[in-house]
């Protein structure tokens, strides 16, 4: 009756146990748990084909093109290839491998909205200044551009780093034909007093070489009528 009593515990102990060891089943940071078994991991660039046995070892495959795997593990199938596309503002910084997944960038003219740790998700545009505006900050890959409004007497097409002051046509001896504004120049033309000197000094320069020619001509005639004379 002892005998048969002493059976019974160490049996139940060793259900307990095994119930116990089938909880409690660590396995090594290498190594993926599949049922009861602790199977090897496969490498980077690989993924799992079909799990280990008590028998056999993990069975690997390399991952396909456009695919990767970045870590060892027990997953059958390799993650997909971010793609980088030109319809959401990136480009590719780093393209895509079998161990390392793409990282994209930010196209030249834009700036990043959306990321996650070292790649670009999204990107917008950077925007444009107004006429009348100056850029005060260019964008960068991770920043919008910054516009500031010019100040009275300067002006801007919206593309300049700074507000240019306004011509002084004066100081060209110039006459002001149109005002400057925030967006463009003041235009000049011919001042008129100039033109007019100018037309005038040019009538006086005509009626000399006018009378010059005259007293040509009539010393001329002069001299020819005292020939004749003489011969008569």
């Amino acid at each position: 009756m002892k005998l048969r009593t002493s059976v019974t515990l160490a049996s139940f102990l060793i259900l307990v146990m095994n119930i116990f060891s089938g909880h409690s089943l660590t396995c090594h940071r290498a190594e993926y748990q599949i049922g009861n078994e602790c199977c090897p991991m496969c490498p980077a660039g690989s993924r799992v084909k079909i799990d280990c046995t008590e028998f056999r070892s993990t069975s690997c495959l390399s991952c396909l093109e456009g695919t990767y795997m970045n870590q060892p593990t027990g997953l059958k199938r390799c993650f997909i290839c971010t793609n980088c596309d030109s319809d959401s503002g990136l480009k590719t910084k780093t393209s895509c491998t079998t161990t390392s997944d793409a990282v994209c960038e930010p196209l030249e003219g834009f700036y990043c909205v959306d990321s996650t740790e070292d790649t670009c998700v999204r990107a917008h545009r950077h925007k444009s200044c107004e006429p009348g505006q100056y850029i005060s900050r260019k964008g960068t890959s991770s920043s919008d551009t910054e516009c500031s409004d010019c100040t009275d007497g300067t002006f801007s097409d919206g593309t300049f780093p700074v507000c240019q002051p306004h011509t002084q046509c004066d100081l060209k001896n110039l006459q002001l034909i149109k005002a400057g504004t925030a967006s463009t120049d003041a235009e000049c033309g011919e001042n008129r007093s100039n033109h007019t000197g100018t037309l005038i000094a040019g009538v006086v320069f005509l009626i000399v070489v006018i009378v010059l020619l005259g007293s040509v001509l009539f010393s001329s005639l002069q001299e020819k009528e005292e020939k004749e004379s003489k011969h008569r």
